[in-house]
């Protein structure tokens, strides 16, 4: 029986691209870089922050990475007022998940300062038992990630679900021996997740805890 949900954050439990996107090229103006288009930054969303600029403005000085990871910052947690949300039903599911004796994680690209603060708005925080940010283990797609989830709980690959929106996600799941959750409503096309064989494709995040009440591994 599946008895582990770990959840991406960005993208599968909260609508934050657009929020994302705008405080990636407001950061990069800053510097006198030219802005990324939205296609290229849905593409970095997942990855870890110094990960992302890299992919964004291949050889880019440390000093240089260091100043956009700050500027990025400044705008997300702070001046960028574009709103962010909860996807529909996200809530309630994961209390009816976490009710029925799931165990909750979060593995994400966030920094811990960045998923503490949105626990703390959102108020979901005591539902998950353990989580996990890129600036204190590694980036996606390595699987070091889920190891430290799997050995803080436990647990074994084979009881664990990896639930995301991008093949970041899906291939830290593969890697790491973790059946894979696509999600179709976040940042990467459907397409991309689909050769990482997910057990499952959820168009809505309520899917979810329909499918593990009706296919539970016995």
């Amino acid at each position: 029986m599946y008895k582990l949900l770990i959840f991406d954050w960005d993208g599968t439990v909260i609508d934050s691209a657009a929020r994302i996107v705008s405080s990636i090229q407001r950061a990069a103006l800053d510097l006198a870089f030219e802005p990324p288009g939205v296609d290229a930054i849905h593409n970095i969303i997942g990855l870890g922050l110094p990960e992302a600029i890299l992919t964004l403005y291949p050889g880019l000085a440390d000093q240089d990475v260091g100043r956009m990871r700050e500027r990025y910052a400044h705008y997300y947690l702070v001046a960028d007022e574009t709103p962010t949300a909860l996807f529909p039903g996200a809530r309630e599911s994961l209390e009816s998940l976490r009710d029925k004796g799931f165990r909750l994680a979060v593995a994400t690209g966030k920094s811990r300062r960045g998923l503490d603060r949105v626990f703390d708005e959102t108020g979901l925080g005591p539902l998950f038992e353990v989580s996990r940010c890129a600036d204190e283990t590694t980036s996606k797609p390595d699987p070091h990630m889920l190891h430290e989830i799997l050995e803080l709980t436990g647990l074994s690959s084979a009881e664990a679900l990896m639930i995301g929106d991008t093949e970041y996600d899906m291939e830290m799941g593969v890697r790491a021996g973790v059946a894979g959750v696509a999600v179709s409503y976040g940042a990467h096309h459907i397409d991309r997740l689909k050769p990482y064989n997910p057990v499952l494709e959820i168009d809505h995040f309520p899917e979810l805890e329909h499918w593990l009440d009706t296919h539970r591994q016995v």
